[in-house]
């Protein structure tokens, strides 16, 4: 963490599945993909271990250099507003989480027992998803329920994305020179999840993801908002249970559901560009509802400085960012068509003199878990 540089990258997939496998991709060394039979996630830690301090493509020499462990975790609920050292009574607190984080959480709980077990006594750091939310006012974060309903089950927007949204904000200060306590940021997350949310002076004012990641804007394959009483209607007429319609929802909706194509927006836009009407849609659906919440947000926080795109879509999808920011002109952005060329690289794409500047900036989620695992270590 001296300079910060990343010593290796990896992934392993298909844990306890056929095919399971490691990738692992040590800087300056050739990438190596490990196929074996991997059962859980003990093996795969060990796995990763083993690549790590491997003598021919190991970037370090022995276990006793690991100094700590940082684990991105998905929710943290209103426990945890900030990363957290691990101990017994946190791994018991998010258990008590799981209800709300069913897909998440207990993979993530798995993760940090099965480092426990191979490292005992490395200090691990959980870096809560939900935590750079917390700051949300309660007028954003209660839904218009009854109020004992939030009181009892805790039932309230918790927003996610947040490391990533944590690290493009600051980021962004950085690059213009302003201490992110005097800017308005609106901060764009899209990619196959996708959030926006609306930050004033470093502190999240409200953001589109809610009790959990399927509220907001349109995304893969989850729907975003969509008015609850839908729910019941296709209970009704298509004979579904509430299960059912879950999996419709955050499975076999969004882009997929809309374009029928693809949850993919290269795959949909492909479609478009060949005539598919619906592919079209999904796409104008999408970044009419990203316009509508920049807007919202910008009224909430009674203007803005500058807006940040970011993540795979945000990245990479040149088309998108054009029509958004073509809408935007009311707030004074002076788009730079020429400067939006770009794919994965942090640029400012509005011309010089633009009242709202707009950045393209790649997140680093990895980055902003590393250092507040080092920070809460020492």
């Amino acid at each position: 963490m001296t300079d910060e540089s990343v010593l290796a990258k990896g992934l392993v997939e298909r844990i306890g599945l056929e095919g399971s496998l490691l990738t692992h991709r040590p800087e300056n060394k050739e990438k190596q993909v490990i196929y074996t039979d991997i059962p859980n996630h003990s093996v795969a830690i060990k796995l990763v271990l083993d690549a790590l301090t491997d003598a021919n493509y190991g970037v370090i020499s022995s276990m006793k250099e690991i100094d700590a462990v940082g684990h991105r975790t998905v929710h943290g609920g209103s426990t945890f507003t900030k990363s957290t050292l691990i101990n017994d009574k946190v791994i018991e607190e998010m258990e008590k989480l799981v209800a709300i984080a069913p897909l998440h959480n207990p993979p993530g709980i798995l993760g940090i027992k099965a480092c426990e077990q191979i490292m005992p006594g490395v200090p691990q750091v959980a870096v809560f998803d939900t935590a750079f939310h917390q700051t949300m006012p309660e007028a954003s974060y209660i839904y218009g329920l009854p109020y004992e309903l939030y009181e009892k089950y805790g039932i309230r927007r918790y927003g996610f994305h947040g490391t990533s949204h944590r690290y493009v904000s600051q980021r962004v200060a950085e690059i213009i020179g302003k201490p992110i306590e005097e800017l308005k940021i609106i901060t764009c997350h899209l990619g196959n999840g996708s959030s926006i949310a609306a930050i004033d002076g470093g502190k999240v004012m409200d953001t589109t993801m809610g009790f959990t990641p399927l509220e907001g804007l349109i995304m893969g394959t989850r729907s975003g908002n969509v008015d609850p009483a839908i729910i019941k209607f296709i209970m009704q007429n298509e004979h579904l249970t509430i299960d059912q319609v879950d999996e419709l929802l955050n499975k076999k909706s969004g882009f997929l559901g809309i374009s029928g194509v693809s949850s993919d927006l290269r795959n949909v836009e492909e479609a478009a560009a060949q005539g598919n009407p619906r592919a079209k849609l999904a796409i104008e659906m999408f970044n009419q509802r990203i316009v509508r919440f920049i807007g919202a947000f910008a009224a909430q926080m009674n203007g803005v400085d500058v807006i940040v795109f970011t993540a795979g879509i945000g990245e990479n999808a040149i088309e998108t960012r054009e029509a958004v920011c073509a809408k935007l002109t009311f707030l004074g952005v002076d788009f730079d068509r020429e400067a939006n060329q770009v794919r994965g690289q942090e640029r400012e794409i509005t011309k010089p003199g633009s009242k709202v500047k707009i950045f393209v900036i790649p997140t680093n989620e990895e980055l902003m878990i590393a250092r507040d695992t080092a920070q809460l270590v020492k």
